[in-house]
């Protein structure tokens, strides 16, 4: 199956994914990006693993199920997605009129990576009696082989959405697989991929602080290993999670996913203390190395030359809108 082609117009481009500019120090990037965007009729669409400064510039700031509902419905001539490979490529599959363009095309992520198009594809055709869920969190490639895509916000509800009795392959996470196994009583057949950033929170120093912080509930996303959802307070997708630190009356959090999220978290609830969840490495930091390629500097290089821009074959792209157009709906449905 054909995979995603990105138009990079590689003369322009180093070989580290991104036109390497320079950007004039004295430059308000703050004022530039907001002339930029409205001069060319232009949403910057960030996710919340996003920088600080990003998401304070962005025009909508969410979580995987929300930036696929704002790309969908976007008046804009131009997508800017802050985030990573594979939420760029939903908004071309939602908007294939429109110039979607990434800051920095090494954004990937390591889950996506983890579930190459011709393995599962081989897969697939040793269970052709299994309907497949794909997790949003997948390349373009995957979501072509997928009946339905789901979001950690959606997934219980999109499962619940086919008999008890349809076998189901739940692709690529296997975390939040175990996790909506767990929560529905399914017996869904996982493949065996993971985030690496939810993979690395070490239960040890997590119970350690606990005890330090008697009075602060620990939050998790369900992409986080199994020994860690069990002594979680609460577990959502970072909507969620954000949310419940907004409506909660605890007064601390240890929060269990990538930092990023804790810059909204502090801006809606400054009277709250909010702890990252240590992990287990040496550098104490749980941050994805991917979302964090992208930066404000890059961001505006890529506004101002509309580089690199996001193309794709247009039967990959028809075969793979089928599956969010169908998750789509059902969260529509489910009022989500």
């Amino acid at each position: 199956m054909p995979d995603i082609h990105i138009a990079t117009a590689e003369k322009n481009l180093n070989k580290a994914g991104f036109l390497d500019l320079q950007v004039d120090p004295a430059l308000d990037l703050f004022e530039e990006i907001r002339r930029l965007k409205k001069e060319k009729n232009v949403v910057l669409l960030a996710h919340y693993y996003q920088e600080a400064d990003i998401q304070d510039v962005a025009d909508y700031i969410g979580d995987s199920l929300g930036l696929a509902q704002q790309a969908e419905k976007t008046k804009a001539d131009i997508i800017l997605f802050a985030g990573v490979h594979f939420m760029a490529e939903t908004a071309k599959i939602l908007n294939p009129g429109k110039k979607v363009i990434i800051p920095d095309l090494k954004a990937g992520c390591s889950l996506s990576d983890s579930c190459p198009p011709p393995l599962f594809k081989k897969f697939r055709e040793e269970h052709p009696d299994h309907v497949v869920v794909s997790y949003i969190n997948c390349s373009a490639g995957i979501k072509a082989l997928s009946d339905v895509i789901c979001t950690s916000s959606n997934a219980k509800i999109i499962v619940e959405s086919f008999p008890p009795e349809q076998p189901i392959i739940f692709a690529p996470d296997k975390n939040l697989g175990a996790y909506i196994n767990k929560i529905t009583g399914r017996n869904m057949l996982l493949w065996n991929g993971a985030c690496m950033v939810h993979e690395i929170f070490s239960l040890e120093k997590i119970s350690r602080l606990k005890k330090e912080n008697p009075g602060a509930k620990l939050i998790a996303h369900p992409e986080c290993e199994d020994p860690i959802l069990k002594i979680a307070d609460f577990i959502g997708s970072t909507t969620q999670l954000l949310k419940y630190t907004q409506q909660d009356s605890s007064r601390a959090y240890i929060v269990a996913t990538e930092t990023g999220i804790l810059h909204q978290m502090i801006k809606d609830s400054p009277e709250k203390t909010f702890i990252p969840a240590p992990p287990d490495n040496a550098c104490a930091c749980n941050d994805c190395p991917h979302m964090k390629l992208n930066t404000l500097e890059k961001l505006y290089i890529c506004l101002k030359h509309e580089l690199p821009e996001i193309h794709m074959d247009e039967d990959l792209r028809l075969k793979a809108r089928i599956p969010i157009d169908r998750m789509l709906e059902i969260s529509a449905k489910a009022g989500l």
